[in-house]
């Protein structure tokens, strides 16, 4: 089988360069163009110096030019600039975007949580929404592929079997979930310069963070049923990790044997989710640097209420890793490629 040519535009962010450290590894890709503004001419090891030894192409500013010789674009770029090149795309790309470009079903509600007007508003029908474990090989289907935000991927991959199966309240539903800081990016400390990131805990955009459209959309897609949730981010002195606290309301003959019967049965085939015993207490410290989502439901004091904890790695699992997850199942290689030798589990 061919290697597909791979450009990779934002290049030096921190997901552009893990998703680097794992397209070298993936035996069906070769990586053709890394792309950057302000750091055209430099070395991608400058970024990571893990990379010194590695023959990579030097960063180049992104030119449409270079969509002849690629198959498959991956953007990590600031929000706006991924519609841009959806527009230059030629019949035999695909383009996988990281950021949230495509994420949302209308330029109208991209408009209203972005603040800026959606610029490649008529390939927003053409594009997938993918969540892979959930949207698997539906991707095969599209040439223009939106990556899901950190944040709902650990908070959907346990929430949309439960819906599915009409299992839990859906007019109560209480998300509290903890990042790393590298989820804001590069910037982030000039961005939250007044805060000591590294020796406390900060909560933002409470009740608005712009996540939100997106967990309710895809939330929605499986029930027709009123939804009602809160969610609410913080920033944690950790450079990677996420843990999602999901606090939910059982329905009526629904167990906590019965949620995690659900749960095991729907992700029976999806290896990187692993249903954890009942009460296990997880951290983000047995998920990092590998494209894993652990999760364990847990009891309360109320049977009628449990609490389910969701651990993931922003930048593999809910970034670069299901990227090449999406990948794998567009192009038909195996699932695990470029990302089982990061598992513990392989």
């Amino acid at each position: 089988m061919r290697k597909l040519n791979a450009l990779i535009a934002g290049s030096t962010g921190y997901i552009g360069v893990q998703l680097i450290k794992l397209l070298i590894k993936h035996k069906n890709v070769n990586i053709k163009f890394l792309c950057g503004n302000s750091s055209v001419g430099k070395k991608i090891s400058s970024y990571d110096s893990s990379l010194n030894n590695k023959k990579l192409p030097i960063i180049t500013k992104y030119n449409k030019r270079y969509l002849k010789e690629v198959d498959v674009v991956f953007t990590a770029l600031p929000n706006g600039e991924a519609q841009d090149i959806s527009k230059d795309l030629l019949k035999k790309n695909t383009l996988i975007d990281l950021a949230a470009d495509f994420r949302l079903k209308k330029s109208s509600t991209y408009f209203k949580w972005y603040k800026q007007k959606h610029r490649a508003p008529n390939n927003i029908k053409k594009s997938i929404y993918a969540l892979p474990e959930i949207t698997r090989y539906k991707v095969k289907k599209f040439n223009i592929i939106g990556c899901p935000g950190c944040y709902p991927t650990s908070i959907l991959l346990p929430l949309i079997p439960l819906i599915k199966k009409k299992s839990i309240n859906l007019n109560n539903i209480i998300i509290d979930s903890k990042s790393g800081y590298s989820g804001a990016g590069r910037g982030v400390h000039k961005k939250y310069k007044h805060k000591n990131l590294y020796e406390s805990l900060s909560a933002y955009g409470v009740g608005f963070h712009r996540h939100n459209p997106e967990i309710y959309e895809e939330l929605k897609n499986h029930t027709n049923s009123k939804i009602d949730f809160l969610f609410t981010p913080h920033l944690t002195p950790m450079f990677r990790g996420i843990l999602s606290t999901i606090y939910l309301d059982l329905k009526k003959g629904f167990s906590i044997k019965k949620i995690e019967s659900i749960l095991r049965k729907f992700h029976m085939k999806n290896k990187f989710v692993n249903i954890l015993k009942t009460n296990s207490l997880i951290s983000t410290n047995e998920v990092i640097n590998s494209n894993n989502c652990y999760i364990s439901i847990c009891k309360t004091n109320n049977k009628d209420k449990i609490i389910i904890l969701s651990a993931i790695d922003n930048l593999i699992k809910g970034g670069a890793g299901q990227a090449i997850q999406n990948m794998n199942f567009k192009f038909g290689f195996n699932y695990k490629e470029g990302l089982k030798w990061i598992s513990f589990f392989w």
